[in-house]
């Protein structure tokens, strides 16, 4: 999807992956307030913002819940997102779009299937895209979003000739720069808003990095990482940095 709005004139607020039922407890209060602060122009999810554990293409957990009672507790919850945040786009990313991916591998053509916009059960305000790219109306370049494609930002950056923010990455939240003779660039891996101590990220229990949390603001061109910083027991501090 193309928009031509000018994002280096605009304030764009980006929420990392979810993973709905299975997002942290204070992910939507501190979602709201960063919202309140920075009053965006333009709400974008990088994806992943439901998990879809039960339908994954790798083994689920039978303790956790079982895809229908899944559906119904990520609804439950994302009736609580659309009072907050009426109007998004979500790009499309590996856990988010596992319905569609379920129905091709039966062999069942995508008409078949019910829009996201059903099965999430909200409005047609939150438009589902497979990626994003946002006009510059200064000389500079364009803003392109997707929810992962490899690990390496800023090369992505560098090869499209665009800025770049995606998720998919947990532990990665952080923005690089690149000059080259024409242009500053720039990419930003946005981390997540995960439980991390949720089964449904039991996969990650071996790896030494772990989920950073937080999201990310764009204003009038420029991004700005902001962190979700927690007390010793998890809970989001309540406050913006």
């Amino acid at each position: 999807m193309k928009l031509k709005r000018d994002y280096t004139k605009d304030t764009i607020l980006l929420v990392p992956d979810l993973h709905i039922p299975y997002e942290h407890e204070d992910a939507l209060a501190f979602i709201k307030a960063v919202k309140k602060e920075y009053a965006p122009d333009l709400v974008v999810n990088l994806g992943d913002m439901l998990d879809f554990h039960n339908i994954s293409f790798h083994d689920s957990d039978p303790s956790l819940l079982s895809a229908g009672d899944e559906l119904k507790a990520a609804r439950k919850k994302i009736t609580k997102w659309e009072k907050v945040i009426p109007e998004q786009i979500i790009v499309g990313s590996n856990h988010g779009d596992l319905p569609l991916r379920k129905f091709m591998a039966a062999g069942l053509p995508k008409d078949f299937i019910k829009s996201y916009n059903d099965i999430y059960g909200v409005s047609k305000k939150w438009q589902f895209v497979d990626d994003l790219t946002i006009k510059s109306g200064r000389g500079v370049p364009d803003l392109y979003i997707a929810h992962g494609i490899r690990k390496n930002a800023l090369q992505i950056a560098q090869q499209r000739g665009q800025r770049f923010v995606c998720g998919h990455f947990h532990e990665n939240f952080e923005i690089r720069y690149a000059g080259n003779p024409n242009n500053l660039l720039w990419a930003v891996m946005g981390g997540c808003l995960i439980d991390k101590k949720s089964r449904a990220f039991a996969y990650n229990k071996l790896n030494l990095n772990r989920p950073i949390l937080g999201c990310t603001v764009v204003l009038n061109g420029v991004p700005f990482n902001i962190p979700m910083i927690l007390d010793n027991k998890g809970r989001w501090i309540r406050e913006i940095f």
